[in-house]
């Protein structure tokens, strides 16, 4: 077979994955000696963004490098599956003083579905309490084996705080691409994957995306989701610096969209619209954007929550209705009147007037003056949260403050008719027998014949031993005068209930 004399090697694109705080964007954040750390709510990355770096290889060569940073909260599960699959190698950091925990087992199942390449990066290495044998065992234990281990996974020790080991880990990195034989052909339309989109209130819709194979160019036009065509505007690289043009492996900021794609669409690019137009028939079976109007989850529920959501990325917005809708109980649904992203405005408001507990939430986003006006004078509730399972945990809250609370029906005494005597108007005398607990005088009973459940009545008085009592206990006979609309037979069951 002819060798493509066009395919040139291309830099791997890594994927950076782990549970939560256990430093993956120190690590980054090192790296690029920036800090995006400080920027995100409680230390926690709550967006995937990708990033470009160089290293010197062993020969002395700068090649670049990019990186894909996910978040490791739980609510971000498919944001991080998204991310193993556009990346050529991924990175699993844990925290050799905290070991293997739940979104590390989870990352674990990210690279397994992605079949690609990983190395682990044990990190804190400066930390006292780091056990690097224990945290060895814990990844044995979850079916990772690391060399000198029993197995063959890449392991290095780092410290993102102090820098030991990220050299060696870059280096490695370089090595497993190497072993991939990673191809790109600059002369093809490009094609990628988007990481990440947001609305931007001066520039509009910018969204990031990372390209697999082929040259973007300024001027051309991307095709997305279900059809979408977009004309690009500007092309802006990891260090804000505006581009003709981006060859594979890139990751570049794109502006020039009219509606907001989805993240984890793949795109594909085209020199003229009318070639756009053709292709489009190409992404049908692509991912469709998020439908608050779809798989509605609130039939049979006794009460609805009728919801607005707001987030500042597609990203993140896909992450909280995923998260929202889990919190949904037997009880209580959660309606998605709709969802969207940017600033929490009036519009938001209107849509929930005249609606029962009415919420907008917002993550990350502002809400405008005329939406606060609206919402005050509407009933409309307005929450925003800057870490999402602050949103979360106050939505449980609230779901289980509002939940009908259960009635528990206990029998805390069954008798059985044995003989009806005679009725007048409402009122039957009776003869029975207790066969559990204590029959009362005043008491309600249920009135049920072979299983069913007829009616209710009272006891209006009762009679032992052919004596007036107020109680007749297990085992003994009792005459009764019951007062009920239902017509007592023998045979039937009366039950005194309790509820709690």
């Amino acid at each position: 077979m002819e060798q493509n004399i066009s395919t040139i090697e291309r830099p791997p694109v890594v994927v950076v994955l782990g549970h939560v705080d256990h430093g993956k964007s120190s690590l980054l954040d090192y790296i690029r000696k920036t800090n995006i750390v400080g920027g995100e709510a409680g230390g926690i990355t709550q967006h995937t963004a990708a990033y470009e770096v160089t290293h010197k290889d062993d020969d002395g060569k700068s090649r670049r490098i990019t990186f894909i940073d996910t978040p490791g909260h739980a609510a971000f599960s498919k944001m991080r599956v998204r991310g193993a699959g556009v990346a050529d190698i991924a990175i699993l950091v844990v925290a050799a003083d905290d070991g293997v925990k739940p979104q590390t087992l989870e990352a674990i199942e990210a690279i397994k579905q992605a079949q690609i390449p990983f190395i682990v990066a044990l990190n804190k290495i400066d930390k006292p309490s780091t056990n690097i044998e224990r945290t060895k065992q814990g990844l044995a234990e979850a079916g990772v084996y690391v060399e000198g281990y029993g197995g063959d996974v890449p392991v290095t020790e780092i410290s993102a705080k102090t820098g030991a080991g990220i050299d060696a880990l870059l280096s490695l990195i370089l090595l497993s691409a190497s072993l991939e034989e990673l191809k790109t052909d600059p002369t093809k339309n490009a094609w990628g994957v988007i990481i990440e989109a947001h609305r931007d209130p001066k520039k509009g819709i910018l969204v990031t995306l990372v390209i697999l194979d082929g040259t973007l160019r300024k001027g051309e036009y991307l095709v997305t989701g279900l059809g979408d065509i977009t004309s690009i505007r500007t092309l802006i690289n990891t260090q804000s610096i505006s581009l003709g043009e981006a060859v594979a492996s890139t990751p570049v900021q794109v502006s020039g969209f009219t509606t907001l794609p989805l993240a984890g669409e793949k795109f594909y690019a085209y020199k003229n619209k009318k070639d756009a137009e053709i292709a489009t028939e190409k992404m049908k079976s692509s991912p469709s954007k998020i439908n608050s109007k779809n798989g509605d989850t609130t039939v049979n529920k006794e009460i609805i929550i009728p919801v607005v959501l707001k987030a500042d990325t597609a990203g993140t917005l896909e992450a909280l209705v995923t998260e929202i809708t889990a919190k949904e109980t037997e009880k209580v649904g959660v309606k998605l009147v709709d969802v969207g992203v940017g600033t929490i405005t009036e519009t938001d408001i209107k849509v929930l007037r005249g609606s029962d507990r009415p919420f907008v939430l917002g993550f990350n986003v502002n809400v405008d003056r005329h939406a606060k006006d609206s919402a005050e004078k509407n009933g409309v509730k307005i929450m925003t949260f800057d870490i999402i399972y602050k949103l979360t945990e106050w939505l449980e809250e609230y779901i289980k403050s509002i939940t009908p609370k259960v009635s528990v029906e206990e029998i805390i005494a069954e008798a059985k008719v044995l003989k009806v005597f005679s009725k007048t108007r409402d009122r039957q005398v009776l003869g029975g027998i207790v066969k559990s607990g204590t029959l009362e005088k005043g008491y309600s009973v249920r009135v049920k014949r072979i299983g069913e459940i007829l009616g209710n009545g009272k006891i209006v008085s009762l009679q032992r031993s052919r004596n007036d009592t107020d109680k007749v206990p297990e085992g003994e006979q009792f005459g009764a005068i019951i007062e009920s609309k239902i017509i007592i037979a023998e045979g039937d069951a009366l039950e005194i209930i309790s509820k709690s």
